[in-house]
C-alpha cells in the first residue's frame, strides 16, 4: 500500500499498473523517478527526492529501476537517468531529465498550483 510522504519503489509491472490506477482514481499527480543502481546522479538526487516527497504528501512519488522494469522504461521512452515523469490521470504532463533539484521543484510547484486552481 502506498504510504504518503515517501518515494515508493516499484518492482513489478503489476505494481506499476496498480500505482498508475491509484493515481487515476484519486486524480493525484504522480511523479516517477526512472533511476538505475549504477547511476551516480540518481544516487545524488534520491535523498533530495525523498525530502520533497516528505513535504508533498498530496503527490504520489514512484521510483522505477530501468534495469529491473525494462518494459516500463521502454514504454515511456526513457533514455537517460534520472528522468522524472509527471503523470496526471495516466497522461504525461511534464518531464525533467537529469538530477536537477531546482527544475524538479519548479515543475512540481507548477503542477501543484494548477491542481489547486
Amino acid at each position: 500500500m502506498a504510504v504518503e510522504g515517501q518515494v515508493i519503489g516499484v518492482h513489478t509491472v503489476e505494481s506499476w499498473k496498480e500505482h498508475l490506477q491509484r493515481g487515476n482514481d484519486t486524480k493525484k499527480l504522480i511523479v516517477v523517478d526512472f533511476t538505475a543502481s549504477w547511476c551516480g546522479p540518481c544516487r545524488f538526487i534520491a535523498p533530495l527526492l525523498a525530502e520533497i516527497a516528505k513535504n508533498t504528501p498530496e503527490v504520489i512519488f514512484l521510483k522505477v529501476d530501468v534495469d529491473e522494469l525494462k518494459t516500463v522504461a521502454e514504454e515511456w521512452s526513457i533514455e537517460a537517468m534520472p528522468t522524472f515523469l509527471f503523470l496526471k490521470e495516466g497522461n504525461l504532463v511534464d518531464k525533467v531529465v537529469g538530477a536537477q533539484k531546482e527544475e524538479l521543484e519548479l515543475t512540481l510547484a507548477k503542477h501543484l498550483s494548477v491542481a489547486a486552481a
